[in-house]
């Protein structure tokens, strides 16, 4: 086989692009990139690293924006504010005037009151005819007849008063008349006791009670009005029968 045939059977100059791209790679891959290579990454690194100034510059213009907008709301607000001040004052000198105003009025107005009233001129005997009419101090008349009223309604509920019945208060007491021993006459003892009769006081019913050793003492009853009769003066009056009681005591007390 001849040399031109051998070139013949042989593909590499169809495919010399693939052929060159392949020993670019290995040459790179034994020197490591090439100028152009690092300048392209240097290039975009640097775009890479300028993107995010730029959008904080356009977060910071964003920010400013919204800043000045608020100042410029709240500028409307206080001149807002402002005119309702001032609209507030104005209301409140009209308000101080008109009570200056009326604080004087009712001195202005006793002035005229305080004149006295022309008094009609008249001749002749009409003087004495104006007079008789005219009462400088007024008539007694009237106050006679105020008094006499007050002095009959008092009269009156004097009377009513008078026949309206009074309500007494009365008291139920319940006494114990002791003995001296087992040989007293108990029926002498209560005679004695009944025999105590003052105004306001009535006797009640009675019974012997059991003390012991056969010795029974005096149960009795009575009914008292409360400003009349007293318990201490019951027990003073039925203990001067000596010879009979021993003691007494208030056994029950009620108000009736």
């Amino acid at each position: 086989m001849s040399g031109l045939q051998c070139l013949a059977s042989e593909n590499i100059w169809f495919d010399k692009q693939r052929y060159d791209e392949a020993e670019k790679c290995f040459y790179e891959g034994a020197n490591g990139p090439s100028t152009h290579q690092q300048q392209a990454k240097t290039t975009l690194q640097h775009a890479k690293g300028r993107q995010p100034k730029r959008q904080h510059r356009n977060s910071s213009s964003h920010g400013d924006q919204e800043l000045v907008s608020r100042m410029k709301s709240l500028e409307l607000e206080n001149q807002t504010l402002n005119k309702v001040i001032e609209s507030m004052r104005a209301a409140l000198q009209k308000l101080e005037t008109r009570v200056a105003v009326l604080e004087k009025t009712p001195a202005a107005a006793a002035v005229p009151s305080a004149k006295a009233a022309p008094v009609k001129q008249v001749n002749g005997d009409d003087d004495d005819d104006d007079d008789d009419d005219i009462d400088l101090f007024g008539s007694d008349d009237e106050d006679d007849e105020a008094e006499r009223l007050k002095k009959e309604r008092i009269d009156a509920y004097t009377a009513k008063k008078a026949k309206k019945p009074v309500l007494i208060a009365k008291s139920s007491i319940l006494l114990d008349v002791k003995p001296w021993d087992d040989e007293t006459d108990m029926a002498k003892l209560e005679e004695c006791v009944r025999t105590v009769q003052m105004d306001g006081l009535l006797w009640g019913a009675s019974k012997l009670v059991p003390v012991g050793y056969g010795i029974k003492k005096l149960q009795i009853n009575c009914v008292v009005e409360d400003d009349k009769v007293g318990t201490d003066i019951l027990e003073e009056e039925i203990t001067k029968f000596e010879d009979f009681v021993q003691s007494v005591d208030v056994a029950a007390f009620n108000k009736i």
